[in-house]
């Protein structure tokens, strides 16, 4: 009991840092996000509808994106930007990092869920005089929306976790808050512990905003 009323008296004394640390790892997540969703939807379309070209060079960003580690990626940010004259802080270097990452990934859903549409769609919203702007907004778009959705969670959930990484450039989020706090009171497993909830909790309302965007983009039965 001791031990327990000391841990919470070390979490009481440490709320403002663990808080801060929380809220930094929950603005990376969501810029990286938001920023790499966008990007995405950008490769996704260029890699289903653009030309050869275009094509390739997408192509060729997209592999070597998902085929570079992601601390990799943010090493690279920082550092690499830096030495050509790109001045960016640790936190916009590894904001950029996961939502270029989050961008290769986000581009692959949208092309699966675009080319599992049949083309007999595509082709009768032409033959009633729909543009190609219609029949995407109005034809494809909502119907790829729904296949991608459990797959962009899984997505959304990695950056969350992928946001940790940021801490070796010295981002101060909350994994790097929590080791903070724990070289003071030595408290490791508990901390850990609570800062895997918190992870947990982030995670876990990523998952129900996309069950609640499921349930409002679902075909009536």
């Amino acid at each position: 009991m001791s031990d327990l009323l000391h841990f919470l008296d070390q979490i009481w004394l440490a709320r403002y840092v663990i808080l801060k640390g929380l809220g930094l790892t929950v603005s990376i997540s969501a810029l990286a996000i938001a920023a790499g969703s966008v990007l995405g939807i950008l490769v996704g379309l260029s890699l289903t509808y653009g030309n050869i070209l275009l094509r390739s060079v997408v192509r060729i960003y997209t592999d070597f994106v998902r085929g570079t580690p992601v601390l990799v990626l943010v090493l690279a940010s920082f550092y690499i930007l830096s030495a050509v004259g790109i001045d960016l802080n640790a936190f916009q270097a590894g904001v950029l990092a996961l939502a270029v990452f989050c961008s290769s990934h986000v581009g692959e859903i949208v092309r699966g869920a675009l080319q599992a549409i049949p083309k007999g769609q595509t082709e009768a919203a032409k033959a009633i005089g729909l543009t190609f702007r219609q029949t995407f907004v109005s034809v494809l778009w909502p119907q790829a929306l729904r296949q991608m959705l459990p797959t962009w969670v899984n997505t959304a959930a990695e950056m969350v976790k992928a946001s940790t990484l940021l801490s070796v450039i010295g981002v101060a989020e909350l994994l790097l808050r929590t080791q903070e706090i724990i070289s003071r009171n030595f408290m490791s497993l508990q901390f850990y512990f609570l800062a895997g909830l918190l992870y947990f909790v982030i995670n876990y309302g990523i998952e129900r905003f996309g069950k609640y965007v499921e349930r409002k983009t679902a075909v009536p039965s």
